[in-house]
């Protein structure tokens, strides 16, 4: 390898993409349904009810005993610190809304520089490093480690399934970032033990606090594994006992007071995690196995090679300790009851460091295929969503449009040109980035991680400008619960309370933000919110079917499987 091949990408170049990235799709929309407003709804309870509710996290009156308190806190005192000034120009939900997604800032920040400097530390190390040749020329550690850091923090930006994922009100930004925080200690402990082991025992407990043991014990399984016999980290292997007292110690500070306040709440923490895991069921891992590899697109398949290509050094730190922070979540995957994508994300870090080491390793002519294909992959997924896009608005191409108007059914058409104009622009970088790439022919081998990381950012914004209207329509309850907050004045008597019947944590929580629609467990209330589908209803299988009164029917105007009704009961 030539000093040319890991010639220095421009510093501007990194900030403007890791700027892009983030904040495309965090502000000016609504909170989606599920994970998105369950946090969200978790922190202004925090704040609206005080008290236990900030050990504890709560959706109004429910219990929500499943993660930990961390994004909970994070995110309540965001809002208590920015909102006031954001309601200068914003309603105070929105206001609410806009700072509550401040500390995705903090998560993105916290894992592309744990991931940069983490993989420089292993990059620099002389296991990896390319063979000298015979009359000079090739790269010095430093060149070559950068090349390998920027590499993998592209590659992590240009993993398919966390780009969503990055810009929700949950835990799942938090989790990869302090797994990545963690990769980042295993590595300084390396060079740097003390430090190191103090920064991992405050990422694992940040993990636990985070999600609980579902997050926390396939990074704590491999921030122990990769201390093996005859690794470069088994002499450091002392300094575990300093990152479990920390780790230990931080959790502890949480734990004692939360289990003396909210023993219901604790009691049925353990339940959720305890039954989270069980052994492997055949659909359960061929589902994972299924969904996984579009998740790590476009990772995954590098990092299988990089494995495969560096088979004789894996027990060296640069592919050791990545292998063991891939392997682990894996693992523990197929033990869980119900692996999704807050699992599937923790193989996100791992899989773009491997990646980003498989580069060295191909040849000249792969990488230029590779960086074609991206082109290719990329310009096509542009083009289908401005065509998705005008046949919204056209109605032609008639198949697409009549495709999409089955998923926004009830939507009316509306044009934002600041947001057209934010395509146009987006559109024109990725031509102007592809035309880069065929005029000036650069050799540096991060050359096709520009060209992924760039395609899937560009593609991102045009879904999160031309779409977003639609998908706030398809994914959003503030119309629902606009409709219910005025049909609960219509029909609510003073003092009357209102229960749930079959009502899904998202739905619950979406009520809660938008309306302030909290819902008690009394019996006796009269009024009842029932959550069913319009079959149910049709074939009169449904709960109160012909013994209540309906006061309201609502549901979204794009959902056909869900149906909400406002029941007067007979009370005993």
């Amino acid at each position: 390898m030539t000093a040319t091949a890991t010639v220095k990408l421009p510093r501007m170049a990194l900030l403007v993409v890791g700027v892009i990235y983030i904040l495309a799709g965090l502000f000016f929309r609504d909170p989606w349904k599920t994970d998105d407003v369950v946090g969200l709804a978790t922190m202004m309870t925090a704040l609206n009810d005080g008290g236990h509710a900030w050990l504890l996290p709560q959706i109004g009156v429910l219990a929500h005993a499943q993660d930990g308190p961390l994004i909970t806190w994070v995110g309540a005192l965001c809002i208590w610190a920015f909102a006031p000034f954001f309601e200068l120009f914003a309603t105070p939900l929105d206001a609410a809304i806009i700072a509550s997604r401040l500390p995705n800032f903090l998560w993105f920040g916290l894992m592309t520089a744990s991931v940069w400097y983490g993989t420089y530390l292993l990059g620099r190390r002389p296991e990896p490093q390319p063979m000298a040749l015979p009359f000079g020329g090739e790269p010095t550690v430093q060149d070559y480690g950068r090349m390998i850091a920027d590499a993998a923090l592209l590659l992590i930006v240009a993993t398919v399934g966390i780009v969503w994922r990055m810009h929700e009100t949950s835990e799942v930004p938090a989790l990869i970032a302090f797994q990545a925080l963690a990769f980042y200690s295993v590595a300084r402990m390396l060079d740097h033990p003390a430090s190191g082991s103090i920064t991992l025992g405050f990422a694992l407990a940040a993990a636990f606090l985070t999600r609980g043991w579902i997050g926390a014990v396939p990074i704590m399984l491999a921030a122990t594994f990769v201390f093996m016999p005859r690794s470069a980290l088994w002499a450091q292997k002392k300094w575990l006992m300093l990152t479990a007292v920390i780790s230990i110690s931080l959790i502890l500070l949480w734990w004692i007071p939360a289990s003396q306040v909210g023993e219901y709440w604790i009691r049925n923490w353990v339940l959720w995690n305890s039954s989270s895991f069980g052994w492997p069921n055949f659909q359960e891992v061929l589902s994972t196995l299924r969904d996984l590899p579009w998740f790590l697109w476009p990772t995954w398949p590098f990092a299988i090679l990089a494995i495969w290509r560096w088979r004789a050094w894996l027990a060296s730190p640069h592919m050791l300790i990545p292998i063991m922070f891939a392997l682990w979540p894996l693992l523990t995957m197929l033990f869980l009851v119900d692996a999704f994508e807050p699992e599937y994300s923790l193989m996100a870090v791992p899989a773009a460091v491997l990646a980003a080491f498989a580069l060295p390793t191909l040849r000249r002519g792969v990488v230029n295929s590779l960086d074609w294909f991206a082109v290719m992959c990329f310009s096509l997924s542009t083009a289908t969503v401005w065509l998705g896009w005008i046949a919204l608005q056209t109605g032609w191409p008639r198949q697409i449009a009549h495709n999409i108007a089955r998923q926004t059914r009830g939507y009316d058409v509306t044009i934002s040109w600041p947001a057209v104009l934010a395509a146009v622009l987006g559109t024109l970088a990725w031509i102007a980035l592809v035309r880069w790439r065929l005029h000036t022919k650069p050799a540096g081998l991060w050359r096709g991680t520009v060209l992924s990381a760039g395609g899937l950012i560009v593609t991102w914004l045009l879904l999160v400008t031309l779409w977003l209207p639609a998908l706030d329509y398809v994914r959003s309850y503030r119309t629902v619960s606009g409709q219910l907050a005025t049909a609960l004045q219509t029909h609510r008597q003073p003092g009357e309370c209102v229960r749930a019947l079959g009502l899904g944590v998202g739905q619950r929580a979406s009520f809660l933000v938008f309306n302030d629609i909290d819902f008690t467990y009394e019996s006796s209330c009269g009024l009842v919110l029932q959550q069913t589908s319009p079959d149910s209803v049709a074939d009169g299988t449904v709960a109160y079917a012909d013994s209540a009164q309906v006061l309201w029917v609502g549901k979204r105007g794009a959902d056909r499987n869900e149906i909400f009704r406002l029941l007067r009961v007979r009370t005993p």
